[in-house]
């Protein structure tokens, strides 16, 4: 089940007369009847996560109050966070980039790309180049939980190309080179071509999320540690593109492919400015407090950081963040709190005009309205 499935399924529950009927006569079990003599909320799971939350140690949140010591938090913190995901100590190979293909359209070319990562992990990227003059700036595009790389650059279930763009990710690398910036659009490991046999079996937009994260946990790893390494080696593809400038790099991401622009943005430096949408949240009110993929978890990382805490291992790069106001996932009013945690960071860094945001009304989808053109102008000089 995807994030898109979640929210639906949610709106629906919410606005239904019977949804709310059933909520008011929900069968406790063996409690029923003994309400007087137990407290029911002593038995519930969600209520006991949120009290343990509020003695979580949180031992690297953002204290400091100058910019120098401002980056000395940022350098303990993105080692800590480094450490937490699972590090990155993967024997290195060459990347060995392939071109499988390259198409011709009106205003770019696209090439289907593949490249190893590490041993036995081969990556798919797809390159929009704008027909214009380069180096081009260049921004890496990271799908959520659906069909993976193709329906970031217009590409339909049957192969065919798009003549509308549909939701819930609207084809936003192709919206990157309508304003001037080549697009790299990843297929996220666990997603499209990236998958086991049996999640293909299912359907295009069933993802290898499962087992594979929770494979990745029991190695000591992480899912999203996996995913933020194939976005630094394509950082590292593209320093050798003479068509693309790799001091003018980016990244953008919804859901899902948000976790991993944050996340990537927040350890790579490397990576000039960053766009994350329908992600930027706390842990807490979201991926603590209602089921998601476990490609979200980093074990122990309350211990020490919430998510807006990573955020501000991006500043003083520019950011963006998007949220809609019917996003029932990630709920707006944790996603307004988040954000003012990461403006005061970014103040610190007296670098409050580097942060762009925009609450959009709609579910959770990508917008890209104001974020496109603030990633565009970001990396521009």
């Amino acid at each position: 089940m995807t994030r898109r499935d979640l929210a639906k399924i949610a709106t629906i529950a919410a606005a239904s007369p019977m949804g709310a009927q059933n909520a008011k006569t929900v069968n406790r079990g063996a409690l029923d009847g003994f309400e007087k003599k137990v407290s029911i909320s002593d038995f519930d799971s969600l209520v006991l996560t949120l009290r343990d939350y509020q003695s979580a140690k949180l031992a690297l949140t953002f204290r400091a109050q100058s910019k120098k010591d401002a980056e000395i938090w940022q350098a303990k913190l993105r080692a800590k966070v480094t450490e937490l995901v699972g590090g990155f100590d993967y024997p290195r190979v060459p990347l060995s980039p392939q071109v499988l293909e390259t198409r011709d359209f009106p205003t770019y070319t696209r090439s289907k790309i593949v490249f190893s990562s590490r041993p036995g992990s081969m990556v798919l990227i797809y390159l929009l180049t704008p027909k214009s003059k380069g180096p081009h700036p260049v921004t890496i595009c990271i799908p959520g939980h659906g069909r993976g790389a193709d329906d970031v650059v217009g590409i339909a279930e049957d192969g065919s190309d798009r003549t509308q763009r549909v939701g819930y990710e609207y084809d936003f690398g192709i919206q990157c080179v309508e304003n001037g910036m080549a697009a790299i659009a990843i297929e996220p490991l666990g997603f499209g071509c990236r998958r086991d046999e049996k999640s293909r079996a299912h359907g295009p937009t069933t993802s290898s999320c499962q087992p594979a994260a929770g494979a990745a946990l029991l190695l000591g790893q992480t899912m999203i540690g996996w995913r933020v390494w194939d976005i630094m080696k394509t950082v590292d593809w593209i320093a050798t593109q003479p068509a693309l400038d790799a001091k003018r790099i980016g990244v953008m991401g919804i859901s899902g492919g948000g976790t991993c622009s944050l996340f990537s943005a927040a350890l790579d430096t490397r990576i000039k400015a960053s766009m994350v949408s329908c992600y930027l949240n706390t842990f807490r009110d979201s991926i603590m407090s209602m089921s998601h993929c476990i490609d979200n978890y980093v074990p122990g990382i309350l211990n020490w950081a919430e998510m807006y805490d990573v955020a501000g291992l991006i500043a003083p790069r520019p950011l963006f963040a998007e949220s809609g106001l019917k996003d029932t996932i990630f709920p707006i009013q944790s996603a307004n709190a988040s954000f003012e945690k990461v403006k005061h960071i970014y103040g610190v860094f007296g670098a409050q005009d580097k942060l762009g945001r925009e609450v959009f009304d709609g579910p959770h989808e990508f917008h890209g309205a104001l974020g496109i053109p603030f990633m565009a102008k970001a990396l521009s000089a």
